[in-house]
């Protein structure tokens, strides 16, 4: 989330809430004010758009559809795979139809962030996905010979 221009405000938080702010600063590598002022765009923006989450990833924080492990940017790369239409993704997820449209709207309200997301997708390789996810394996399928 970048800010182009930015207010002040000044507000009083709970000694147990600022603790809690400054641990969540310190892990992402913020100053307290950034993670606030992320805080605060995040419950924003839950607010203002249905079915919305947001989690940390190994790509930094992303918006989440609610109640799955799809990013936003995930299902309108599925979207896409299935032309745009709406309802197939729906069925393919088992999902209702408005949840895959929160998707769509989200996207639609911050194009570049999904835009960043689906190309640090895009550069990632085999090879770069090994050294982040040790376990990962290249599989071949093979025909099994049977007789």
């Amino acid at each position: 989330m970048k800010a182009s221009r930015s207010m002040v405000f000044s507000m009083r938080l709970p000694v147990e809430s600022g603790k809690r702010l400054k641990r969540i600063a310190n892990r992402h590598g913020w100053t307290p004010s950034d993670a606030s002022a992320r805080l605060v765009e995040e419950g924003l923006r839950r607010s203002e758009f249905a079915f919305l989450d947001f989690r940390d990833s190994p790509a930094g924080r992303q918006a989440y559809l609610q109640g799955s492990t799809l990013a936003v940017w995930e299902v309108i790369l599925l979207l896409r795979s299935y032309k745009g239409n709406i309802a197939a993704v729906a069925k393919h997820l088992r999902w209702p139809e408005a949840k895959v449209r929160a998707a769509v709207h989200y996207a639609e309200a911050y194009p570049g962030e999904i835009d960043e997301a689906k190309a640090e997708n895009d550069a990632t390789d085999f090879e770069k996905l090994k050294r982040m996810l040790p376990q990962t394996v290249d599989s071949i399928s093979r025909k099994i010979k049977r007789g």
